[in-house]
């Protein structure tokens, strides 16, 4: 295709040439002749830029892939689940629940099941009797309720979990940490730990429960086998309450004075799942940080395709001289190399989106979550790319455009 075409006739017969349009596909195959010329540096100057569109998307893509496991678990878990336990007294001593808390609160008209922990504080836990008494491992002895499990929501890893037959007999349900640290891997009759001076067998192991931690780190043993074995005064020391959701803080505002009529300052209210709320609200504030990082990544990668840009310039001086001789105009010349800039960041854009892409469905599939990636974040990622690049690719167009035909012909 010729750079120029016959204009109309002059005054003496003569025709002037006018410089030939360039279409946008014209523009893209012309600006797309540096980039094949020498693919090695424009597979770097690309990578710059694919390195942090990558960062930018997976951030994006694994926060929002954890925030959407997290809102998944409270949607199987609930959010209705309110917790009452003892607080401090005016003097600063440990307070207690009234043993007949759990019959006061069951009377709430909105509460739909409610179930109960009481601490055995007396009691230690060990895996055989030549443990030094010191070595607790820090795990803790509780009482509970036969419908605990399903108050709180919680899942078996393996076993079975008390019930009327065993809640009266030395029987144990061990939480995901305790059964770790304690070195016990499943449940079974020939299982057994030394809590309280008696031998309690092993007869479950419970899943990590999101909405009670505490229980994680806890040997569970039945509320009668408590009281009549290892000394429990069944007094409780948390009490686990499902309500109906619409009317959640309405039982949440009576339920600490229900629990403890004669004392409701020292009765402590507290609702799980904004435990959960507020680490996502961390984990959001985290995200904002690792995407700054991933915005230097990109300046990185833009100052890569500028050097680029103006090395190509500075080597090309010959080929501007040459098609400004035959007729290029300055505005030909600076948007065939601004054309250049930007493709070498759709380029690169395009391919760190689809690595961001790739690296958040892998770690999202290792970590058992759904992959989330916001189709703002990729757009997003390729237009934050595409600006940059033409930034990046302005100047050097501009210094292209300014080349004297004369000037640069004569450059060696």
């Amino acid at each position: 295709m010729s750079p120029t075409r016959p204009g109309p006739a002059g005054p003496r017969g003569r025709r002037g040439l006018v410089p030939a349009r360039l279409w946008p596909g014209d523009m893209v195959r012309v600006g797309a002749v540096g980039l094949r010329t020498r693919p090695l540096r424009a597979f770097l100057s690309a990578l710059g830029i694919a390195i942090g569109i990558a960062a930018m998307v997976a951030v994006v893509g694994i926060s929002s892939s954890s925030r959407a496991d997290l809102d998944r678990a409270l949607d199987a878990l609930g959010t209705n689940l309110l917790t009452v336990a003892p607080g401090t007294t005016l003097t600063g001593e440990q307070a207690r629940l009234p043993m007949a808390a759990e019959a006061m609160v069951g009377r709430i008209g909105p509460v739909e099941s409610l179930s109960a922990l009481g601490r055995l504080a007396d009691a230690k836990v060990y895996r055989t009797d030549r443990i030094p008494e010191a070595e607790t491992n820090g795990i803790a002895a509780y009482a509970a309720r036969a419908d605990l499990l399903a108050a709180v929501g919680g899942e078996l890893a393996s076993g079975t979990w008390l019930n009327e037959a065993t809640s009266g007999y030395p029987a144990t349900v061990l939480g995901a940490v305790a059964a770790q640290r304690l070195g016990i891997g499943h449940a079974g009759p020939d299982t057994r730990v030394l809590l309280g001076g008696d031998w309690y067998t092993v007869v479950g192991i419970l899943e990590p429960a999101p909405l009670a931690p505490e229980l994680d780190t806890a040997a569970l043993v039945g509320w009668e086998v408590a009281e009549s074995r290892a000394g429990f005064d069944g007094h409780p020391t948390t009490i686990y309450v499902r309500s109906e959701e619409a009317q959640v803080e309405a039982v949440r505002a009576v339920l600490g004075a229900t629990a403890n009529p004669e004392a409701p300052n020292e009765a402590e209210v507290s609702r799980p799942s904004d435990a959960l709320a507020a680490q996502r609200a961390a984990g959001e504030a985290f995200t904002g940080l690792l995407l700054g990082l991933g915005a230097v990544a990109l300046l990185v990668g833009g100052v890569g395709v500028a050097n680029t840009m103006v090395i190509s310039v500075l080597e090309r001086r010959s080929e501007i001289g040459l098609r400004r001789a035959l007729g290029a105009t300055r505005g030909q010349v600076r948007a065939q190399f601004l054309t250049e800039s930007l493709l070498l960041s759709a380029l690169g854009g395009t391919g760190g989106a689809l690595l961001g892409a790739a690296v958040t469905a892998g770690y999202a599939a290792t970590r058992g979550w759904p992959p989330v990636l916001p189709v703002w974040a990729v757009l997003g990622g390729v237009g934050a790319t595409l600006a940059i690049g033409g930034l990046a690719g302005l100047y050097p167009a501009v210094r292209a455009a300014r080349l004297s035909p004369t000037e640069a012909l004569a450059a060696p």
